[in-house]
């Protein structure tokens, strides 16, 4: 069992490193810097499911950025399947970003 947890939570550091490789393209951040993932599971048998947002619901990328993430969430090794839903509750807010992102972003 302790083996078992071990692999879940190196499966979900790959998900969140994952993550962390997309951008919204009008903005220089990555995705999790920004703040706009709101839950990440990972459930037996590797499926993957995140809970994400956007900068506004007129975001121009509003179509690219969920399918880039799980396109690119199906290609780790291991995962079975991959769910990334699109919410605007609660609104993304620029408090949501973190440090880096607005030191990134000259908010800082």
């Amino acid at each position: 069992m302790a083996t078992e947890e071990k692999n879940e939570v190196s499966l979900r550091d790959k998900v969140v490193e994952t993550i962390k490789t997309v951008y919204d393209p009008e903005i220089p951040v990555d995705i999790y810097e920004l703040g706009l993932i709101y839950e990440i599971n990972v459930y037996p048998v590797n499926n993957v499911y995140v809970l994400m947002t956007l900068t506004s619901p007129s975001c121009p990328a509003a179509e690219i950025i969920p399918d880039e993430l799980q396109t690119k969430l199906k290609a780790i090794p291991g995962v079975n399947d991959v769910k990334v839903e699109v919410t605007f509750d609660p609104p993304y807010s620029q408090d949501m970003m973190s440090e880096v992102a607005k030191l990134e972003l000259g908010f800082l």
